[in-house]
């Protein structure tokens, strides 16, 4: 069939007036979710998901995808203005917005954020209705060696990029894996628990990240004489200038096509994506010593990663019936509730559901910048609250945060302690940042591992004699080689004559 026929058909149903309202609902909950710490898209769409059983089909997917892309947007807000993750794939918005907050440039990086993410959700959108199928199907030529072996050399690549020193980013992600190793593993044995029953689901993303960096930089903040100073922003200040806007649009195409290309894979692709969008960024830029300072492109790239991203991960669950992700996983289980099965034949069965998601997509990206562009001026001006307010404030909203995901004091603590580390990394010029990408991808790497082994009989050579697994790990052992000799170089260039 015509895509412009088919997207003109899921346009006349996404736009009546029922299915728009759930579409709208849809975004203003999930943009509330990404503001709020610690909930995050999966609790939400998990908690509503009863509430839409007394709903048809379409109605219930498009208010359920609107909460899930909706956080993407929301996710950014209290990461710039507070260093606070809103969701985990914001984690490295803090980094460059929070920066850029501090020296009253608040206003251009929300704004840089939401128009970003618009752009990159759009364009997102539009491959998908072209390029579904086809991305579905290359997503199943990768087995448990290939996704292994993508693990790995991602990890690599990343610690490479991260601009500073690749052994001390490489030790990061090691303690982040570390981390995700601890609680019950795959054949119900404890790892690292101490007889603590709390540490029996392991550690969750949401406390270390709350420590790591909203908890850390009030620590570190509080260890100075003198408070920093944070440049008021100004009316005028509210948009981007010039240098900033064109600064920005390499980043937002880069990290719509990363995204993009990431999101059809299996695992919390929205999360890897922004991470890599931001290592690229900074790799690519001729001044990557402003990465960490307030660097615009660190705001734009990620922010357009994560929701091209989200948006892509749609591809193999509705062409194929094949989850990407828990929350994916979700959408499929409301779907079949209704009676629709994702799938290669949802498109002849139920092309009104199919259609009328992909175009509420289309109106739900319009609606989400329609929303944040103009509470930009209102967000902005939570800076003007005196440091003495704003930081037990902080404070509150960290353990408020942490505490409303599983109602746990002892996750309090954990977020305690994270602070604390935070606090001394930052101390010895270590990242952060790392870890937080090493927790979250622990447990597919040991499942993908453990699932690998039992294909081979326990043999490693089955990475071997997977030509893409192969070639992965051959590139990945090329990065550590080229690392390795620009280590070498630096060494011969100081040594003396």
């Amino acid at each position: 069939m015509d895509p412009v026929h088919d997207l003109l058909f899921g346009l006349s149903i996404a736009l009546q007036p029922e299915n728009f309202i759930y579409s709208f609902l849809g975004c203003v909950i999930g943009t509330i979710v990404g503001v709020l710490p610690g909930i995050g898209p999966l609790a939400a769409v998990s908690l509503l998901l009863p509430g839409t059983f007394g709903l048809d089909a379409t109605k219930a997917v498009i208010l359920l995808g609107g909460i899930y892309y909706g956080a993407m947007y929301g996710g950014s807000t209290t990461s710039i203005l507070m260093r606070i993750p809103g969701e985990a794939a914001s984690i490295v918005t803090c980094l460059d917005g929070y920066a850029m907050a501090q020296k009253g440039r608040a206003g251009p990086a929300l704004m840089i954020a939401a128009i970003g993410s618009f752009v990159a959700g759009t364009l997102a959108v539009a491959a998908l209705t072209v390029l579904a199928p086809l991305l579905a199907r290359f997503a199943l030529r990768f087995g448990p060696p290939e996704y292994t072996a993508l693990l790995l050399f991602g990890l690599v690549v990343l610690s490479y990029m991260s601009g500073r020193s690749m052994l001390k980013a490489l030790a990061m992600v090691t303690v982040g894996l570390l981390l995700g190793m601890i609680g019950v593993d795959l054949a119900a044995h404890m790892r690292f628990t101490y007889g603590l029953a709390e540490l029996v689901d392991g550690i969750g993303i949401v406390p270390v990240a709350v420590g790591l960096f909203g908890l850390s930089e009030i620590l570190t903040t509080a260890g100075k004489a003198t408070p920093p100073q944070v440049y008021k922003p100004r009316l005028r200040d509210l948009s981007p200038s010039r240098e900033e806007w064109r600064a920005s649009v390499g980043p937002i195409g880069r990290g719509t096509v990363l995204g993009f290309a990431v999101g059809a894979l299996p695992g919390p692709a929205h999360i890897i994506s922004s991470f890599a969008s931001y290592a690229l960024e900074r790799r690519l830029s001729r001044h990557p010593e402003r990465f960490g300072e307030g660097a615009i492109e660190g705001v734009a790239g990620p922010e357009s990663a994560n929701n091209a991203a989200a948006q892509a991960a749609f591809a193999p669950m509705l062409a194929l019936g094949v989850p990407s992700n828990a929350i994916m996983a979700m959408m499929m289980a409301a779907m079949m509730i209704h009676g629709v099965l994702p799938g290669p034949l949802l498109i002849r069965q139920n092309p009104e559901v199919f259609w009328g998601f992909m175009a509420s997509m289309y109106v739900g990206n319009v609606v989400l910048l329609i929303l944040n562009l103009p509470l930009v001026g209102l967000f902005v001006n939570l800076l003007r609250i005196p440091y003495r307010t704003l930081y037990p404030l902080i404070v509150l909203f960290c353990v408020l945060g942490v505490y409303a995901v599983r109602g746990s004091v002892f996750e309090v603590g954990i977020m305690t302690v994270m602070g604390l580390v935070g606090y001394l990394l930052r101390k010895f010029d270590f990242e952060a940042a790392p870890i937080g990408i090493g927790l979250v991808l622990a447990p597919t790497l040991e499942i993908s591992l453990r699932q690998s082994l039992i294909l081979s009989r326990g043999s490693y050579v089955i990475f071997l004699a997977r030509p893409i697994a192969a070639t992965l790990l051959a590139a990945a052992a090329a990065v550590l080689l080229l690392a390795l000799l620009s280590v070498v170089r630096r060494a011969l260039r100081s040594a003396p004559a």
